[in-house]
């Protein structure tokens, strides 16, 4: 886990999930991604081991992103998506938990490049 404090929260995210409708026959569908909330944040893009030089051959970029930990971001969970609001880089969420369990960060280990 990475020693973090709150200096390091120099990104901006916005946080999406996917509208979930119902298409009058009694089935929930699933529609457009709709922005839940935005949080200061640390990327930080993974750096080695063979999984990840391989992840980038395929233009993977697999990063661990951290926010604080409240009430909205324990509702994170691996069916939402995080949008880099300075890049517009876009994030599939792969995991996301209090790491530490220590209520402080909210760490989801994320990737960069694979269709959402």
């Amino acid at each position: 886990m990475a020693n973090i404090s709150a200096n390091d929260l120099r990104d901006r995210v916005s946080l999406e999930k996917r509208e979930e409708i119902d298409d009058g026959y009694g089935n929930i569908v699933t529609g457009d991604w709709t922005a839940q909330f935005e949080r200061d944040a640390c990327i930080i893009p993974s750096k080695g081991g063979e999984t990840v030089v391989a992840a980038r051959l395929q233009s993977v970029q697999p990063a661990l992103i951290i926010v604080r930990y409240d009430a909205e971001t324990l509702t994170i969970t691996p069916d939402w998506r995080l949008i880099d609001l300075r890049s517009g880089a876009i994030y599939n969420i792969r995991t996301s938990a209090d790491m530490e369990r220590r209520g402080r960060w909210w760490t989801m280990l994320c990737e960069e490049g694979v269709g959402t």
